[in-house]
């Protein structure tokens, strides 16, 4: 039998994983940014003594 050089093998399945995993990455920023934009501006509101108002749609907010 010929010896196989799996190097290669490996090098594509970690490529596959990575790829797998910043699209999933990619996917939760882009479901939960707007939430978590909102949830960062009323912390910093409250930081600097003003008042958070939501916006019409999620990541919208603003402090007044």
């Amino acid at each position: 039998m010929k010896n196989i050089n799996n190097k290669g093998q490996a090098l594509v399945e970690y490529v596959l994983i990575i790829v797998l995993v910043a699209g999933i990455a990619v996917y939760l920023t882009t479901v939960f940014g707007g939430r978590l934009r909102d949830k960062i501006t009323e912390a910093s509101c409250s930081l600097v003594g003003e008042t958070y108002t939501p916006g019409a749609k999620s990541g919208e907010g603003y402090c007044e």
